[in-house]
């Protein structure tokens, strides 16, 4: 009989022992926010980080993966994507041109998403319910000053744009909404810039400026000197077309704007990447602040890809790891002042990614097609969001088939 309390005593320690529910083992840990670059284990329980520490038993944990000779960071913060998908509209971003969100995020190490201004506050409610309200991915949004974004009707007409109702629509929703977005504007003056940052001003949120055409005075040295403020996004750095290099070297505006505050993020895309930009821009020591994909249909499949080729090619230009990790979590989580995401803080929620590096010959291509040599290549291997598996490339964080339960089977994580 005692033999017997024994044995059951020893079982109802180990069950209790088995504290977490996740654990990932072996990997390297790189966390910008909190310091962390080196060998840990990170544990999950109820979807939020427990606990991140070297040696942790496996036997605390209800399941483990492996993640050996793997980089454990944070979920991937992409802050410039367009995913307004499903409305039926053709060939424009408020439709068949946008990417819906779920089939390509966790599959990238990607657990957050930002909309750059795909909807605008005539259409944001219809972008949230449609899209924003039934993703697994988190989903947020910088909302365009033009009335119905970016429509058909195009981002050029001053008449579209309105700061008021702009600002009282992220007031609505100011638990998605993290900023407003002006692009493509192909006209006179400023009035899309200057009703951003009216709307900026009026909520205390960052503007994203994807800077559209060049037309005397619109230039960099007003934008950046007298329009935008401490704290807004410049996107498609690289991209060359409005004068970001000039004669090989970083035009000075760009240099003046980083030193007043202003963020400086990739955006590659479909045309706004482009090597004889990127190169000579890195090798003056003007890295990216945040790198993004602007995701759409046309870039997808081009020279962009994913996130993790992308921070590949930041790598080929000799942008250290830890710096292309930080550009793609805590950085632009900062940028949106979303303090909440980007790290593995205990107790932070439990969004990770998990990213193999291989070393090799590899090519990566710009929005030219052109082509650029690299030795290291990131490969999402696993994507935690809340705690759970939603891409396990390897199903490192899944049982054995030979002592798997088919009598009771699971339905998979992403169908929970």
């Amino acid at each position: 009989m005692h033999r017997l309390a024994l044995l059951l005593f020893a079982g109802g320690s180990l069950l209790s022992a088995q504290t977490y529910d996740l654990l990932l083992k072996g990997g390297h840990v790189i966390d910008p926010k909190n310091n962390l670059n080196a060998p840990l284990d990170v544990a999950i329980t109820a979807g939020k980080i427990a606990r991140v520490a070297a040696g942790i038993p496996a036997s605390e944990a209800k399941a483990v993966a492996d993640v050996r000779g793997l980089y454990v960071t944070p979920g991937l913060v992409d802050i410039h994507v367009h995913v307004y998908a499903g409305t039926g509209l053709a060939r424009t971003y408020t439709g068949d041109l946008s990417v819906y969100p779920d089939p390509f995020s966790f599959r990238t190490g990607v657990t957050t998403m930002v909309d750059a201004g795909t909807s605008g506050w005539k259409n944001f409610p219809d972008f949230r319910q449609r899209i924003i309200d039934r993703a697994r991915t988190r989903v947020l949004a910088f909302l365009n000053i033009v009335g119905n974004g970016m429509s058909p009707a195009g981002e050029s007409d001053p008449a579209n744009m309105d700061a008021e109702e702009t600002a009282k629509m992220a007031r609505a929703n100011k638990d998605v909404i993290v900023g407003f977005k002006t692009a493509h504007y192909a006209g006179e003056g400023w009035p899309a810039v200057d009703g951003a940052t009216k709307a900026g001003r009026m909520e205390n949120l960052p503007v994203m400026v994807d800077f559209g055409t060049l037309k005397p005075p619109r230039n960099l040295e007003i934008l950046m000197g007298d329009k935008l403020r401490k704290g807004d996004i410049y996107t498609h750095c690289y991209a060359g077309l409005r004068a970001e290099v000039v004669d090989g070297k970083v035009n000075p505006a760009m240099r003046q704007g980083r030193e007043k505050g202003i963020y400086f993020d990739v955006g590659h895309g479909g045309g706004s990447f482009f090597w004889n930009i990127a190169v000579p821009a890195i090798q003056g020591g003007f890295y990216p602040d945040s790198i993004s994909s602007d995701l759409h249909v046309g870039s997808m499949n081009s020279g962009f890809k994913d996130m993790p080729n992308l921070m590949s090619k930041m790598l080929s230009l000799g942008m250290p790891l830890e710096k292309v990790i930080r550009a793609s979590t805590w950085n632009p989580a900062v940028e949106i002042n979303r303090l909440d995401l980007g790290h593995l803080t205990v107790g932070a929620e439990a969004d990770v990614a998990v990213l193999r590096l291989d070393q090799g010959q590899f090519g990566f291509l710009d929005s030219a097609g052109a082509r650029r040599e690299g030795n290291q290549r990131l490969t999402a291997e696993m994507t935690l969001r809340r705690g759970l598996p939603l891409w396990d490339l390897n199903g490192r964080a899944a049982p054995d088939w030979k002592r798997f339960d088919y009598k009771k089977p699971r339905l998979p994580s992403t169908a929970r």
